[in-house]
């Protein structure tokens, strides 16, 4: 048995620090796209979901390596199941980290695009994520943040 892989969906894999943006340029793009994508036309998997507990947001680092995982199974999920876009709307600091989403998109025939938002070197950006990021990481985490953030070439 062959496997279809030429299908044409699309993967975006996003990056920056938390209150760059990411998860406003996904709304925005989201907002762009004709009618007929209805909901069930993208996917978007967040780690940050997982977070949630009775509309509060909890930070626990124990359950963190967990909820990537699971985060990347409902990513694996929406491709297999032909989902037209799909978003991996996580801070993804390292290509190690997103690699395992790029991955599964080829191999099911989707483009991947990746999205940075904003300059994570650039000091005014970092302001204005610890700013405005709804999770409340400080300011000294946002810049530790963007002195490791991997430039990609």
């Amino acid at each position: 048995m062959t496997r279809q892989t030429n299908y044409q969906g699309l993967a975006i894999i996003m990056r920056g620090l938390p209150g760059s943006g990411k998860s406003y340029w996904v709304e925005e793009y989201i907002k762009g796209l004709p009618k007929s994508q209805s909901d069930e036309r993208v996917k978007v998997c967040s780690t940050d979901e997982f977070f949630y507990q009775e509309g509060q947001y909890k930070f626990n680092p124990k359950e963190l390596s967990k909820y990537h995982q699971l985060n990347l199974t409902r990513f694996i999920h929406a491709i297999a199941n032909k989902v037209p876009v799909v978003i991996c709307d996580n801070t993804n600091m390292a290509e190690w980290e997103f690699e395992g989403y790029c991955t599964a998109a080829k191999a099911e025939g989707y483009q991947v695009q990746i999205q940075q938002v904003g300059e994570p070197k650039n000091k005014e950006h970092q302001l204005l994520c610890a700013d405005r990021n709804k999770h409340s990481v400080p300011l000294k985490s946002i810049i530790r943040m963007a002195n490791s953030f991997e430039v990609l070439r």
